[in-house]
């Protein structure tokens, strides 16, 4: 990432509020666990078949689940299982986009091609069916882990596509031009020139990455192909669905979830708005100095400006 771009990031308002949320649920995943069972004695697995359906209560804040468990422990504990889907699903997804992508477009020749025809292949199948094929294949033989391999390695294609684009648009630049000249090597000029130049695209697909993959792992234990025995927000709205929650008017069971990957996702989509004004002089808003001074000119008399 350049200077500049480091340099405005914590400047920009939406990139503030977006890393704020981002971090509150970072340590609501970290520190959350341990507060909720060991500070309040709660726990998201006991079933107390008499407290089921339990509105929100002084006991129970967010109420609990048709047998009984804490929701506010569920939603606690779950959100580590989460966003640990969410991160590592969008870290291979968006290293194997990057690789194709850029090394595709840099090499140009046999090697782009043979990578663009792999891309386009992976482009023609449906990444949905395909996810829900390989999922309910394996499911039942993995934990968070296996979810989030089998989404970041269907999730890659569309990614490599926009990255080889950019990279086609760079390789012929004056500094690749400089590198190459100076007898540096391809992987070099690749990993030090090309990859570092496309710090905003990678970042801001890296975010939508971490959200989608959270929405597909939503999905999956949705549709009950996740692992549904780990408490996580996705399983969370499955029992829901199970318990009929939303006719029994037990909102406090699906909401908080859904609330809580929605939160997420507003969060990476602030982040990505502030980056594109970083990055994008058109679409960067003047400071507040600049508009003072704009204003201040717009009031002088014609006289006042000679």
């Amino acid at each position: 990432m350049n200077l500049t771009l480091r340099g405005r990031l914590p400047e920009n308002r939406k990139v503030r509020a977006g890393l704020a949320i981002l971090v509150f649920f970072a340590l609501f995943a970290l520190a959350g666990p341990f507060l909720v069972e060991d500070a309040f004695g709660l726990s998201a697995t006991a079933i107390h078949t008499a407290d089921g359906m339990q509105p929100p209560s002084g006991a129970h804040l967010l109420g609990t689940t048709a047998t009984g468990e804490d929701v506010l422990a569920q939603l606690v504990v779950g959100s580590r299982v989460s966003l640990l889907v969410g991160l590592v699903a969008a870290v291979i997804s968006t290293t194997l986009s990057v690789l194709v992508g850029v090394a595709g477009g840099y090499l140009g020749g046999t090697p782009d091609a043979l990578l663009t025809a792999g891309t386009n292949i992976a482009l023609v199948i449906p990444s949905l069916p395909l996810l829900i094929i390989v999922a309910s294949y394996v499911k039942g033989r993995g934990g968070w882990l296996t979810v989030a391999l089998i989404i970041g390695l269907t999730s890659w294609p569309w990614g490599a596509r926009g990255k080889r684009a950019q990279t086609l648009s760079l390789r012929r630049r004056d500094f690749v031009t400089a590198a190459e000249m100076t007898g540096e090597s391809r992987w070099w000029i690749i990993t030090r020139e090309l990859i570092p130049s496309m710090a905003p695209l990678i970042s801001a697909s890296f975010l939508s990455a971490v959200v989608l993959s959270m929405f597909a792992d939503a999905g999956l234990s949705f549709i009950g192909l996740g692992n549904i025995n780990l408490t996580s927000w996705g399983s969370m709205l499955y029992w829901a669905q199970n318990a009929s929650a939303l006719a029994r008017g037990a909102w406090w069971w699906f909401i908080p979830p859904g609330a809580c990957i929605a939160v997420v996702g507003i969060a990476a989509g602030l982040i990505n708005f502030g980056i594109d004004e970083i990055a994008n002089p058109r679409l960067r808003k003047p400071g507040r100095a600049v508009r003072r001074r704009a204003a201040a000119a717009a009031l002088r008399t014609p006289e006042e400006a000679r």
